[in-house]
């Protein structure tokens, strides 16, 4: 009977808080992580979906592969831009990554 009490007795937590110490480090860790990545994240995509928003007739834009024009034509889902005097594209509205000042395109 003694060495099994023994077994037990060597079993249990010296301080009894490893379980406690666990959990409030898995907590700071998801703290760090959405300050770190998740926020920064989505203040990126408000931010994008706000100057999809402001697109209109006659901007000046860049899209996700690096072609720049000016906004010709606004549909729902898709834009139409003229990238050299009578050639125009149509690219999804949520590939232009950013608006560019007037006049950086000079394509008439």
């Amino acid at each position: 009977m003694s060495l099994i009490s023994a077994a037990h007795a060597a079993a249990a937590s010296p301080t009894g808080s490893g379980g406690l110490s666990q959990i409030l480090i898995l907590v700071v860790f998801v703290v760090v992580f959405y300050f770190l990545l998740i926020r920064p994240q989505q203040k990126r995509a408000k931010e994008h979906q706000a100057m999809l928003s402001r697109l209109e007739a006659g901007n000046e834009v860049v899209t996700s592969g690096g072609i720049l024009g000016r906004i010709v034509e606004i549909d729902d889902s898709f834009i139409t831009v003229e990238i050299a005097p009578n050639v125009r594209i149509k690219v999804q509205k949520g590939q232009v990554t950013q608006l560019v000042p007037k006049g950086t395109y000079k394509g008439s």
